[in-house]
């Protein structure tokens, strides 16, 4: 039987970066088996021996930091400086788990109906990890550290556009002294995730996009006692209103709008402005052409790299005609800034009077929405099947109040932008954008069930009424 061979390349060149294996349904059930085997002794194992191997890894981590930014930047093509954030965060990320693990899958104690009462918690077992490629450490970094925490065992499909970078992280896991058969890799595109989503696990952990997610909760839809946690896409809104320093706003929506190239859940992808907005509008269009676009490693720094690949560029193209069929004004159009590579320039269009698209474009697409009052404004910021972040620019906090009382999002920022997110604080949305699963400091909450007990030394007491004499 012939091997069927993936390769990823770097999207600002089309040269290879990495090539190996596709796992088929074989290679899939040994990971699962492996992992299964691992499982009892890594549940078994004192937390704080987990915990020693999950700061191993993060010095491992930041003792190559720089050769794990240029890894990530070669095979997504971000800017060095974004993919240096990046790493730190994968680091980061250690210390912020261990805390979370504490604290929210701890060990608790009291007394209740004479007797000990204990809260412990326990790891599923066999989890699977499906990664996306904006992010290839972080993003599924954020899964298996709290689910290493919690004494689960990982089977890893990275993204089939990044499996260097996570063969490059699975390597710092060894060198951190993890057992083997703890975090097994298994590479391939979306055929081989169904096979691990579809095979003896416990449970899956996502990030992805919206479509696939609800793929995966249809295929899990007859095993309600695995655990599916969903971190999927946004079509955010950023509504600016009574601002009064025009430029700060204006980089609040040029960062929630094309950061990462337009390649974060959590970008600006609708900009709602009411009236006398137009100095605001041109701050951003003139501030949009300013931004430099470029390859990971060019001097100066570029502000955004291309998007992941060519078929991506192509989608987008598809997606940002479709705009200017439904009615939009180009303000800024999106351009294909070398013909065979997917750089793209930050494109912005006004939909008012138009019915916006409702699809996440996810890539370097702005689309501006005018309205006539605030009420107006929420309506039109609610009007999304999806719901995992919004913000507001300008106002007080009397109107902030307003908005995050009816703003229909997991993150509602206030003069923040829409990508800014901690990983101190849970992160997940609602909608066609999560299933009520926040992950980062919540991840500990999906990575282990809790279990309680009524314990005493002895035996006592018994029956005392309702017995015939």
């Amino acid at each position: 039987m012939s091997i069927i061979e993936l390769i990823s390349t770097d999207p600002c060149t089309g040269d290879m970066v990495w090539s190996g294996p596709v796992a088929d349904s074989g290679a899939v059930a040994a990971a699962v088996a492996a992992a299964r085997a691992a499982a009892p002794a890594w549940a078994r194992t004192p937390l704080d021996a987990r915990i020693a191997i999950v700061r191993a890894f993060k010095a491992a981590v930041e003792a190559v930091a720089d050769e794990f930014a240029q890894a990530i930047a070669r095979e997504t093509g971000k800017p060095l400086w974004e993919t240096r954030t990046e790493v730190a965060s994968v680091a980061a990320k250690v210390d912020i788990s261990i805390t979370a693990q504490a604290e929210r899958a701890g060990e608790k104690a009291g007394e209740a109906a004479g007797a000990r009462q204990l809260l412990r918690h326990k790891p599923h077992g066999v989890l699977a990890v499906l990664g996306p490629y904006n992010f290839p450490a972080h993003l599924p970094g954020g899964h298996i550290v709290p689910a290493l925490l919690a004494g689960n065992v990982i089977v890893f499909k990275p993204s089939e556009q990044t499996p260097a970078v996570a063969d490059f992280m699975a390597a710092l896991w060894a060198k951190a002294g993890l057992p083997e058969g703890v975090l097994t890799l298994v590479h391939g595109g979306g055929d081989v995730g169904r096979e691990l989503a579809g095979a003896q696990i416990d449970g899956l952990l996502f990030t992805g996009s919206a479509h696939v997610g609800a793929a995966l909760a249809r295929q899990f839809a007859d095993t309600p006692h695995r655990i599916l946690a969903l971190e999927m896409g946004g079509n955010n809104p950023l509504v600016a209103w009574d601002v009064s320093d025009i430029d700060a706003a204006a980089a609040t929506v040029v960062q929630s709008a094309f950061l990462s190239a337009g390649q974060r859940c959590t970008n600006a992808r609708r900009l709602i402005v009411g009236p006398g907005s137009e100095p605001l509008v041109d701050a951003v269009l003139a501030l949009a052409d300013r931004l430099i676009v470029g390859a990971p490693f060019d001097e100066p720094q570029p502000f955004m790299g291309p998007v992941i690949a060519n078929a991506a560029a192509d989608g987008l193209e598809r997606g940002w005609a479709g705009l200017v069929a439904a009615g939009g004004r180009v303000l800024r159009p999106l351009i294909r800034t070398r013909a065979d590579r997917p750089f793209l320039s930050p494109a912005v269009i006004d939909m008012t009077g138009h019915a916006p698209s409702d699809d996440e474009l996810f890539g370097p697409v702005l689309q501006i929405i005018r309205v006539t009052d605030w009420d107006a404004a929420i309506a039109a910021a609610n009007a999304t099947r999806f719901g995992l972040a919004a913000g507001l620019i300008g106002g007080d906090a009397a109107l902030f109040d307003d908005f995050w009382a009816r703003a229909q999002a997991g993150i509602v920022n206030w003069n923040r932008p829409t990508n800014g997110a901690s990983s101190a604080a849970p992160f997940g949305g609602i909608g066609a954008s999560g299933n009520h699963r926040p992950s980062a400091y919540y991840a500990a909450d999906y990575c282990a069930y809790p279990v309680a007990t009524l314990a005493a030394d002895a035996l006592g007491g018994g029956i005392t009424t309702g017995l015939r004499r």
